[in-house]
């Protein structure tokens, strides 16, 4: 028997096809200019995606790690200060909060949105910290500062940053975005009464342009936006050794620039980027339609009034989860799981000393998060199949079974 056409979880194969000669063109142009590190390329596309993010400034790096850690240092964060994320997110989050010297901190997610959970932040700092005499947050169980928090805008979807600032801003908190899965993504501040971009809210954010993000480099590529000019310099010098000019240094830094070919490829791509996005919007769309016609409208995921998603991802909720992994693939139908294990659980966290059960929304997710294939090319007869053999999948689940969870809820 034929096997049916696949249909991957992501096409990176079909964009760079449709973009060839504009790409392979770049290459070209750093060929004749020799310049390949910095220079020109790089700055024409710090400057447009600055302009893109609503914001002054924009910094490129050598990727999304170095993004955020370089941020935080830029930031002033210092060796035994507490830096507070969330534990459902890749662990680059907290590997550059330890590599800058800090100490990581976890509050859990909001059910429905997958994101920050302002609440929680705000009951760790009144509950778990005590106000020293310069009005800073210090934590309780280890006395150490807390001077920040990084909020992850996560599969696409800013984190409800009016109220995460509120928070930031009544216990002196510096607020760096974690924006590497959200370019283009929206939140509307009733505050400012005004819709904002991801990466224009905090006082920097990190962006990562690894191949598979909706502005993907072919390579690994990333970079800081900001209205802050003193951290974008002090960014400049720590992507190139601490130095202001050539072999003067004012501080010890890192190699982190960014490659002058990446940064003419994303240029390209920038210019593609919204137009991505919609059509990310629009198989997202379609997702729910065709849920809602299989009466199955509890596994689309939750997209509150004030956020445009850019669906990075579409992640539905679902138990049993790794039967209908093996059931999709056996009708050739790709899948992720993103993340299988929250951060405070990793082996590489035993240190902090954390247990099951210390944040219960992040690890309910765990086991039932399931992304479905998301791509700006999706074709509709795709979708049918994935929702089809979703829908296989439920109607074999007993009655008894058949109490999907979603959106912080059983249905």
């Amino acid at each position: 028997m034929t096997r049916t056409t696949a249909i991957p979880f992501l096409d990176l194969v079909t964009v760079h096809e449709e973009l060839r000669e504009e790409l392979v063109s770049v290459f070209g142009a750093a060929l004749e200019t020799g310049a390949f590190v910095g220079g020109p390329m790089v700055e024409e596309f710090e400057r447009d995606f600055a302009k893109y993010c609503g914001t002054q400034h924009c910094v490129g790096v050598g990727s999304g790690t170095d993004a955020l850690r370089f941020a935080l240092v830029a930031a002033g964060i210092e060796q035994g200060d507490i830096v507070i994320t969330v534990p459902n997110t890749f662990i680059a989050t907290t590997e550059t909060i330890s590599q800058a010297g800090a100490r990581p901190a976890f509050v859990d997610v909001d059910a429905r949105t997958y994101n920050m959970d302002p609440e929680k932040l705000r009951q760790y700092l009144e509950s778990e910290c005590t106000i020293d005499d310069r009005g800073r947050p210090i934590d309780r169980a280890t006395g150490s500062r807390v001077t920040a928090v990084v909020p992850v805008h996560l599969y696409g979807q800013m984190c409800d940053m009016d109220a995460i600032l509120e928070v930031a801003e009544l216990f002196n908190l510096a607020v760096i975005e974690d924006a590497c899965q959200a370019h283009g993504a929206e939140y509307f501040s009733a505050k400012e009464n005004r819709w904002r971009t991801a990466g224009s809210m905090g006082r920097a954010a990190a962006f990562s342009f690894y191949p598979g993000k909706n502005l993907g480099a072919c390579g690994e590529a990333g970079a800081i936006t900001t209205n802050d000019g003193d951290l974008a310099r002090r960014a400049r010098m720590l992507r190139d050794h601490g130095q202001a000019r050539k072999y003067y240094h004012d501080t010890e830094g890192y190699n982190g620039r960014l490659d002058a070919i990446q940064a003419g490829i994303l240029r390209v791509k920038l210019r593609h980027l919204t137009k991505w996005n919609a059509g990310r919007r629009r198989a997202a769309a379609r997702y729910r339609d065709l849920f809602a016609e299989a009466q199955a409208s509890e596994f689309p995921p939750f997209e509150p009034d004030w956020a445009k998603s850019i669906y990075h991802l579409f992640v539905i909720r679902v138990p049993y989860r790794d039967v209908l992994i093996r059931q999709l693939a056996d009708a050739n139908i790709g899948t992720g799981i993103h993340y299988p294990v929250p951060l405070h659980l990793q082996k590489a966290y035993e240190c902090l000393g954390h247990e099951a059960g210390d944040y219960p929304v992040a690890e309910s997710l765990a086991p039932e998060i399931l992304s479905l294939p998301m791509f700006p090319q999706l074709e509709y007869a795709q979708q049918v199949r994935v929702v089809k053999t979703i829908q296989e999948f439920a109607a074999e689940i007993t009655p008894a079974e058949h109490s999907f969870k979603y959106a912080g809820g059983a249905v």
